[in-house]
């Protein structure tokens, strides 16, 4: 399962980040590293972006970078 499969109000634990070079960097560098706990907070209405609660803040990303973070 990916993040953008989560329902607003659920949590889940990240079990691997997908992504290449750059942008797989800059997912470490938010945070979005494994076994850390994410919950879904808003999404928008067409489903993209999406809001998410991590490590004590809130972070947006698009649904399609979303799609490259698996959760459980």
């Amino acid at each position: 399962m990916t993040l953008d499969q989560i329902a607003v109000g659920k949590e889940a634990v990240i079990t691997k980040v997908g992504g290449e070079g750059e942008l797989r960097c800059r997912f470490l560098d938010m945070g979005l590293i494994p076994k850390t706990k994410v919950k879904v907070i808003k999404m928008a209405p067409m489903g993209d972006p999406i809001e998410i609660q991590l490590r004590g803040y809130e972070l947006t990303i698009r649904k399609e970078d979303a799609q490259k973070i698996e959760v459980r």
